[in-house]
């Protein structure tokens, strides 16, 4: 059975940075994702990478912002997230995807974690 596992969320202060982390049972996924869902909203697409090559994606509110990267050796794709502002307060969830097609969409993922709590005061 396949284990997504979060960890790094916490409280910081606007302006301020985390590192969140993702640790996966396996990592013969297409794709690792990361999303977020805020109170009353839908989850949204964060940043994406593509296990075997690379290729990132990030949605227009976190670029330049955010960073996807991952440990194919340690199974662990982590997002750092620098600049942090009040609107990035979410629950943050890893995925991961077999198909890799929409990258930022969350129909394309298979496996989810549990998530991770980020709140950002201003």
């Amino acid at each position: 059975q396949v284990r997504l596992v979060e960890s790094g969320g916490g409280s910081v202060q606007a302006g301020g940075s985390l590192r969140l982390s993702c640790a996966a049972s396996e990592y013969t996924f297409t794709t690792m994702g990361w999303f977020r869902q805020a109170p009353g909203k839908e989850r949204e697409g964060v940043a994406a990478i593509h296990t075997r090559f690379g290729y990132t994606s990030y949605a227009d509110s976190v670029k330049g912002r955010f960073t996807i990267s991952q440990d194919n050796a340690k199974k662990t794709v982590y997002l750092q997230m620098n600049s942090l502002q009040s609107e990035d307060t979410a629950m943050y969830y890893c995925a991961a995807s077999s198909r890799g097609t929409r990258p930022l969409q969350t129909y394309d993922y298979n496996y989810w974690g549990q998530g991770t709590q980020v709140t950002v005061s201003s």
